[in-house]
């Protein structure tokens, strides 16, 4: 097999795979992502980023321990000076809300580190098909790759 394509894990991910609640949307994310994460994960190289595992670690609700488990051996991606200055223009160009910390650092992350895919539940600021044209624009701009922003739903279709 040739090499696997790259994928970046943002917190939802995780967040979905051990969920709890029973409302239709938390439900039926949970099934389509423990679906995509025990068959077809195998498929991909996985990594994460250290503010994943921040997001992860605040707070305290009962699924914790088993969250964290999931991302315990992703190789995590390093935010260096490159990373910080993609952000401030992400945030300069409307891309993202100005949490540097948040939206902006998952996309540079995959971004800057050729990842193929952000496989994310976040559908309002990164899997989002209204805002992927103007993310396509800035990252051409930056010299970077665009990676495709999309659910563990849409990847259970894709061919490896």
């Amino acid at each position: 097999m040739g090499i696997k394509p790259k994928i970046y894990i943002e917190t939802t991910i995780p967040s979905y795979y051990c969920e709890i609640r029973e409302d239709t949307e938390s439900a039926a994310k949970r099934q389509w992502t423990r679906e995509w994460w025990d068959n077809h994960r195998r498929n991909y190289e996985l990594v994460t980023g250290p503010n994943v595992i921040d997001e992860l670690e605040r707070g305290d609700y009962p699924t914790k321990r088993d969250t964290m488990k999931l991302v315990e051996e992703l190789p995590i991606l390093e935010i260096s000076g490159d990373i910080e200055s993609i952000i401030a223009e992400y945030i300069s160009h409307k891309l993202m809300p100005r949490d540097p910390g948040g939206d902006a650092l998952h996309l540079a992350l995959a971004s800057y580190y050729h990842c193929q895919f952000l496989l994310t539940w976040n559908c309002q600021n990164l899997a989002n098909a209204n805002k992927f044209e103007h993310i396509r624009h800035v990252n051409t701009l930056l010299g970077l790759f665009v990676p495709i922003m999309t659910t563990p739903y849409e990847l259970m279709f894709e061919e490896v």
